[in-house]
């Protein structure tokens, strides 16, 4: 009677980071991800979590994990309304941010998990090329990052800061200015892929299309 007891004592913090909307990948929590990609330890999570109306719910092909409703009610569609809300607020600064950050960095694809960003080499970029500093003055000043910075290197480490805060980037060594995307960028791939294709917003061509005009400038 007391092992399975002793197992969810064992998940206790990943359960807790779980409920807290914490998003669980190899980045965030090697550990973590590993247990809940075993079948046992994945069962016992979702036994703890069926008492309260959650399951553990993944993305990007299961390489990323986060905590969803089992069943949904009204309450429920509330919180999950708000908080699609919330992300839909934040898609167009962080399109913008990650377009950026592909063309400064010279990259051809967008970021996923894993990721690194030396954040003193991208911040040069940025401050070498006119067009870049705009796009960066103007992201930066969006109410998901909320700078009143004329200045570049204030309006980049805020936004760097606030990308931590948010869990879409994990700073490893406080030390170095290196960052990591973590998984939870992937999941807001598949939330614009959604939007764009029952909205009909093309975010990806607006995307595109801010991209082409800056090499016009």
């Amino acid at each position: 009677m007391s092992e399975p007891q002793t197992v969810i004592l064992g998940v206790g913090a990943l359960i807790e980071r779980l409920l807290k909307g914490q998003f669980i990948c190899k980045t965030t929590d090697e550990d973590g991800w590993r247990a809940l990609q075993t079948p046992a330890t994945r069962e016992r999570v979702e036994e703890y979590l069926s008492h309260i109306n959650r399951t553990v719910a993944s993305a990007a092909e299961g390489e990323v994990f986060f905590c969803g409703y089992r069943l949904l009610g009204d309450a429920e569609r509330k919180v999950i309304s708000s908080q699609f809300k919330d992300i839909c607020s934040a898609l167009t600064p962080m399109v913008e941010w990650l377009v950026l950050v592909q063309e400064a960095s010279g990259q051809d694809a967008p970021l996923t998990e894993g990721a690194a960003i030396r954040l003193t080499d991208l911040q040069s970029r940025i401050e070498d090329t006119p067009a870049f500093r705009e796009q960066l003055a103007k992201l930066s000043q969006y109410r998901l990052f909320g700078s009143t910075s004329s200045n570049a290197d204030a309006q980049i480490k805020l936004v760097f800061k606030r990308l931590v805060e948010l869990g879409y980037l994990v700073r490893p060594n406080a030390e170095k200015q290196i960052y990591l995307a973590t998984g939870k960028l992937d999941y807001l791939y598949e939330v614009i892929r959604f939007i764009d294709e029952t909205e009909g917003l093309q975010l990806e061509a607006q995307a595109e299309t801010a991209s082409n005009q800056r090499e016009l400038i």
